[in-house]
């Protein structure tokens, strides 16, 4: 597993910089959403709660509410002004809450969510057990959890660019489909189904990919990164070795998406501890019996 960290303060920031110009470059992060709604065709009843955890400007959590107009929808995110925009996408026809929050410290109850949704959120997070540990401590016994996330392959063209140039840390690193799912059944998900795919988007330039960046908030957010300004000449041989990476005249930028599903566990259902060992948690209520004399 890798041992980057990211920096969540500086992550909570460039999202909240980003919130009122995001939706002029969400076009991956609209395809990717097709797939998590194919995804939620595997739940077959009807949900009463539904939260949509990173929600960004609420595209996703306004086709939550369209497909679950019964339900209480919940967009969470831990950005304020991305919140303050997804008000536009809350319709009074179809409308849905808006929480600030953590994905590791959901303010919710436990057992209390039906449908666990978040769509290119979890990547920025390095803390997977608490991560998961938090969707199974609010889902609902059978309830579903689905989302994507990115893959180690994702931006690799910018990374060999940068790397042609220096050893540091210029891109953030993401997880590999078979950590996420160990880290899934640890925490005690029941039934994951994980896939990858990868989308090839093409520029202009390598500086118009990173504007993009920039608009989305992806900008480098790994604890180990330079701190300080990169300088002219550097950052034009970047720009060079990538330039040198065109194809059919236009500059290449791979990402890779892996999007998944999983259930929640039963009630005292036995997950994996740290150091090998299971361990299993139940209500006070469900171990009361009848006590001879």
């Amino acid at each position: 597993m890798s041992d980057f960290q990211v920096d969540t303060r500086r992550v909570r920031a460039n999202f909240g910089h980003a919130a009122t110009g995001y939706e002029q470059h969400d076009a991956l992060q609209r395809e990717v959403q097709q797939l998590l709604l194919e995804r939620l065709d595997f739940y077959l009843q009807q949900p009463e709660r539904v939260i949509d955890v990173g929600a960004g400007t609420g595209r996703g959590s306004a086709l939550l509410k369209k497909r679950y107009a019964k339900a209480q929808v919940i967009a969470v995110d831990a950005a304020l002004s991305m919140l303050r925009v997804a008000k536009s996408h809350a319709g009074w026809l179809k409308p849905f809450m808006r929480l600030c929050g953590d994905a590791t410290a959901l303010p919710l109850p436990d057992h209390s969510v039906d449908i666990l949704h978040s769509n290119l959120c979890f990547q920025w997070i390095d803390d997977l057990a608490g991560l998961f540990g938090e969707c199974v401590r609010v889902l609902k016994p059978g309830g579903m959890l689905v989302f994507s996330t990115f893959g180690p392959d994702t931006l690799r063209e910018l990374r060999a660019a940068w790397a042609s140039v220096d050893q540091h840390s210029h891109v953030g690193r993401f997880l590999d489909m078979h950590d996420l799912g160990d880290a899934m059944i640890n925490a005690g998900l029941r039934d994951p189904v994980l896939d990858v795919d990868r989308f090839t988007l093409t520029y202009s330039e390598p500086k118009a990919l990173l504007r993009e960046l920039k608009g989305l908030g992806a900008t480098h957010a790994d604890r180990g990164r330079e701190r300080g300004l990169t300088g002219k000449q550097h950052f034009q041989r970047m720009l060079a070795a990538y330039e040198a990476m065109r194809v059919d005249g236009r500059i290449p930028a791979t990402w890779e998406v892996v999007t998944a599903h999983a259930w929640g566990p039963a009630p005292g259902q036995s997950r994996r501890a740290k150091g090998g060992g299971e361990i299993a948690s139940f209500s006070v209520d469900s171990l009361r019996g009848t006590r001879r004399r």
